[in-house]
């Protein structure tokens, strides 16, 4: 039977819901919050090095800016009714960061040499999904995006791409995600798409260079891409074979034209920038939901919610846990002390949470200062000094190591 993320992540107490907040509006619990914020640090941190700087933007807009950015027209039946606050000031909950980032763009004389500009945010942003499709974390109305578009000239657009999706091959190697295909998407036939047919091309184009160039097997799908423009959408496969969208980079020549976005050029003129949208990990919510399944809720050390229990054996060595405790906290490590029940039973429980690293600490070990590890896979390791132990537990953690234990 596949691992099912919604029953994983209440065992394992990593979200819930209750009908009081609403259908859709899952929220995270302590376990769920830790696990989280780590991949949210490492993804921030990812993308500073990468050039990125970080934003914050309203989850609200006026419903004039959605027509503006074409969400209005193209989108309006996945968005929540506007919040008329009287008059003809209507707000809505924004289905997409991508206007408030275009806005952030023109808030401020651009030039040149400012490009390329990358700008990125976890930012919420809501779908008026219907009741029936959704589920657990996979399915959402309050979504929160690993978002980020970089703002660049034409000539720039190809590379950015391909560093998007090199990105997404380190973040996706990082967290145990593992790519099933890549797809180009195109536009179909019918009339819910923006820009004229030139624009298209040009951006199908780059797409595709960067595809070629990253030297990665793709499909087309006609029909798929966003209103705006072609997109590449990055596939991933659940245990049960259910595939889905994780990760997608898009360029866009409309948005820019409809913000009437400009940079000054090198000739001492105006020249509208190219918006490469791109989300490494998708939302947060989908992202987790593929995580808890694919590793059947045993997270790999460096995020897992709780990466150490300790458990003394007797009240005697209660003084003993509490030290080296403190001292794997200090490193940097989620620690628990687990103190009720016997040994057996406490192990027994920890394997069940599937906590990385389980240390005994008995009537032989605590006089030396030692530990006894254990691992959640049910490998024994010899007793050794708590400062050895914090130290390997710590490495594969600073590693973000997928594995408990070095190789070899």
């Amino acid at each position: 039977m596949a691992a099912d993320h919604r029953r994983l992540g209440r065992e394992l107490d990593i979200f819930d819901s209750d009908p009081l907040i609403g259908a859709g509006l899952p929220f995270w619990l302590p376990a769920g919050a830790a696990a989280r914020h780590e991949v949210e640090s490492y993804i921030h941190d990812l993308e500073r090095r990468a050039g990125y700087q970080h934003v914050h933007s309203p989850v609200l807009g006026r419903r004039e800016l959605y027509e503006r950015s074409g969400h209005w027209a193209h989108f309006s039946g996945d968005m929540f009714p506007p919040l008329h606050l009287g008059g003809d000031d209507a707000l809505v909950l924004r289905p997409s960061l991508c206007p408030h980032h275009a806005l952030i763009f023109k808030s401020r004389h651009r030039s040149y040499r400012e490009l390329p500009l990358r700008v990125a945010e976890i930012g919420a942003m809501f779908r008026a999904e219907r009741s029936g499709v959704l589920g657990g974390l996979a399915r959402v109305r309050a979504i929160s995006l690993n978002d980020g578009h970089v703002f660049c000239a034409a000539d720039q657009a190809g590379e950015e791409v391909a560093e998007a999706l090199r990105l997404m091959v380190r973040s996706h190697a990082a967290l145990g995600v593992r790519v099933s295909s890549y797809r180009l998407s195109l536009r179909g036939d019918g009339g819910k798409y923006a820009g004229d047919d030139d624009a298209w091309d040009q951006a199908g184009r780059v797409l595709r260079g960067a595809l070629d160039a990253a030297g990665v097997p793709y499909s087309v799908a006609a029909g798929e891409a966003a209103f705006y423009g072609p997109k590449i959408d990055v596939q991933v496969v659940d245990p049960a074979g259910r595939e889905s969208t994780l990760s997608t980079v898009q360029v866009d020549f409309h948005q820019p034209a409809r913000f009437d976005l400009s940079y000054a050029d090198a000739a001492g003129g105006r020249s509208r920038p190219v918006m490469v949208h791109r989300s490494l990990v998708g939302s947060f919510e989908r992202l987790f939901a593929h995580l808890i399944e694919v590793h059947a809720g045993a997270l790999p050390p460096w995020y897992a919610p709780v990466q150490l229990v300790v458990l003394p054996v007797a009240a005697e060595q209660d003084a003993a846990a509490a030290a080296f405790a403190r001292d794997a906290i200090a490193a940097g490590l989620r620690v628990e002390v687990r103190h009720d029940g016997s040994v057996g039973a406490r192990i027994r429980d920890a394997a069940g949470r599937r906590i990385p690293y389980v240390a005994v600490i008995g009537a032989r070990e605590a006089p030396r200062g030692e530990v006894a590890l254990r691992l959640r896979d049910g490998r024994r390791l010899p007793a050794r000094s708590g400062v050895e132990a914090i130290a390997l537990i710590a490495r594969m953690v600073s590693d973000r190591a997928l594995e408990l234990l070095p190789p070899g």
